[in-house]
């Protein structure tokens, strides 16, 4: 008996929006601002420039890693899908998961927008299912994309009229 060459049957087929890897790289800018903001009132109070030059080189790596590179990677990783008897996801970039939940088991879809979902005109559904390993997200999608997503997904479930247990 030989295994199965992957461990799902195939990948999503969906992309989030190209407006993704431009919300990964604001979200990453928020933390890389405060890390050179603290490095700059380093650099006010004390005198240690040889070690504060270590650190700002070190914040330009993870600089060019969180606004480029990652962002990128994420793109190329994250797929969805949603059929009449699933929805798929695979997320990540460094641990990636990929998910399957049977439309039998959803209890509610959501739509969620942050501030800078709102800006680019992105938004991320929520799907809840009766699943212990919680919610699946499909983030960083076109507005309308994914207000058909609610709608489809909603309309497929009110078919499967189980109890999502």
């Amino acid at each position: 008996m030989s295994l199965p060459r992957s461990t799902i049957l195939a990948d999503p087929a969906w992309r989030p929006s190209p407006k993704a890897k431009l919300l990964w790289a604001l979200e990453n800018a928020v933390g890389i601002a405060v890390l050179a903001v603290a490095l700059g009132v380093w650099m006010f109070v004390d005198d240690r420039r040889g070690w504060q030059l270590v650190a700002g080189l070190a914040l330009v790596v993870l600089a060019v890693l969180g606004l480029v590179v990652v962002p990128l990677w994420r793109f190329a990783v994250h797929r969805w899908e949603v059929t009449d008897e699933a929805v798929y996801t695979r997320v990540g970039w460094l641990d990636q998961e990929s998910r399957v939940a049977p439309i039998s088991r959803v209890q509610t879809v959501d739509t969620e927008r942050g501030p800078l979902e709102r800006i680019l005109g992105l938004a991320t559904v929520t799907v809840t299912t009766a699943s212990s390993a919680g919610a699946v997200k499909i983030s960083a999608l076109d507005l309308p994309v994914a207000e058909q997503t609610v709608l489809r997904l909603t309309a497929i479930a009110a078919q499967h009229r189980g109890d999502a247990t």
